[in-house]
């Protein structure tokens, strides 16, 4: 019979329990979870970078194909002195293009520290695909990044060596000690910063005392080691030949147009590769943010290999126009040129915080832009890598394809 509701009673509640067998094998079980209601919008993000990429591929096969195979052609034809003389475009600058940048050190740092971090979004991306890394398990995500960021260390060391002895380097130990410290240095120190605002909040979500021991101790205790092993491997091999001789007095670059302002360049050089990407930074935002599930590692992987191509082949062709305009200082401006894409990517995550988080504490923003500033820096590090290798290997290849007296 129905219990009476009186005041200061007790009321006594039951519930049965039958359970029946499930054909959905353990495996599956996420499966209800982690269905993709639409995923159109994710095909709309492939095929608007892919059109991005084409784009310029078109552009990049018309230099590689057409005008730089006429610009081969005529220079090699050219017979007299006098014909020499009356050169214009890429090849004018034969006789600086190699020389080495100013801080060509600290250069040499962010490329090994960018091939350090590809070899770790690589590893962790195929590992994803293939499905050895849960997206229920966070924290093993996040493990796994940690743990292959401190053994890509050694290809960290080996590149930044090979970089510094073409340039002419010889204290391979203090570039590697840099190489070792300088980004996660940086990372550790606003990580350290953030944790410690948390702790004074008395939140659980708090790094606690040992793991930040244990981070320190695989930095310094693996990181550090494999960076100058790799570092070592890398200087005792033979210096990389540039195709062409350096001259000892510096050319006089002359008057740019606007268009070709460092600056401005730099900036609009950045805008493709973020445009490629954007689709799917907001659904790795809202997952980060918004407590939702990111699963679709297959389309991550696919705008991964698009943002690749798209940040060589805008670095060559702006590298390619810096050079027809007598400017030989490409070797920073190259690593900018696509790493700028990370000054967007915090543009947009401001954009996002505005528009589709409720966040009101202080204490909460400042995390967010926290790991929003350590998210864009490595995206940063990544991009400038990328663009940086691309505008090696294409000056390399079009110098060594020019005969030069």
């Amino acid at each position: 019979t129905p219990q009476e509701v009186e005041a200061k009673k007790e009321i006594i509640f039951t519930y049965d329990v039958e359970y029946q067998e499930s054909d959905v094998k353990w495996a599956s079980r996420w499966d209800a979870y982690l269905l993709m209601n639409d995923d159109q919008i994710h095909w709309f993000s492939i095929v608007n970078s892919l059109m991005i990429v084409l784009f310029l591929s078109g552009m990049v096969a018309m230099i590689m194909l057409r005008t730089l195979y006429r610009d081969i052609s005529r220079y090699n034809e050219l017979e007299t002195q006098e014909e020499a003389q009356e050169e214009t475009g890429w090849k004018l600058v034969h006789g600086d293009v190699f020389r080495p940048p100013s801080n060509s050190d600290l250069l040499c740092v962010y490329v090994g520290t960018g091939v350090q971090f590809l070899g770790m979004v690589l590893v962790t991306m195929i590992f994803a695909v293939f499905g050895f890394l849960s997206p229920s398990n966070r924290g093993g995500l996040m493990t796994a990044m940690l743990l292959l960021w401190v053994f890509m260390g050694i290809f960290a060391g080996y590149a930044s060596a090979r970089l510094y002895k073409m340039f002419k380097g010889a204290e391979w130990k203090k570039l590697a000690f840099r190489t070792a410290c300088m980004f996660p240095g940086i990372v550790f120190a606003i990580f350290f910063v953030l944790n410690a605002i948390i702790w004074g909040q008395k939140s659980s979500g708090a790094v606690p005392f040992g793991t930040m021991f244990a981070l320190v101790l695989m930095w310094f205790g693996i990181s550090v080691p494999l960076v100058f092993v790799g570092g070592y491997v890398g200087f005792k091999k033979p210096a990389i030949e540039d195709p062409v001789r350096t001259n000892k007095i510096p050319r006089q670059i002359p008057e740019q147009a606007w268009y070709m302002n460092p600056t401005f360049s730099i900036l609009i050089g950045g805008i493709l590769p973020f445009g490629a990407v954007f689709i799917e930074l907001f659904f790795i935002l809202t997952s980060i943010w918004l407590n939702q599930f990111y699963y679709i590692f297959g389309f991550l992987f696919l705008v991964f290999i698009i943002l690749l191509i798209t940040c060589a082949e805008i670095t060559i062709v702006l590298c390619y126009f810096q050079l027809c305009s007598e400017d030989y200082l490409w070797w920073w401006r190259s690593y900018l040129t696509s790493g700028s894409s990370a000054l967007y990517l915090f543009l947009y995550a401001t954009f996002y915080f505005f528009t589709k988080l409720e966040i009101t504490k202080l204490v909460s923003g400042l995390l967010y832009f926290g790991y929003m500033l350590i998210a864009s820096y490595a995206f940063f590090v990544l991009t400038g890598t990328i663009g940086f290798y691309a505008c090696f290997w294409f000056t390399r290849l079009i110098y060594s394809s020019v005969k030069i007296d």
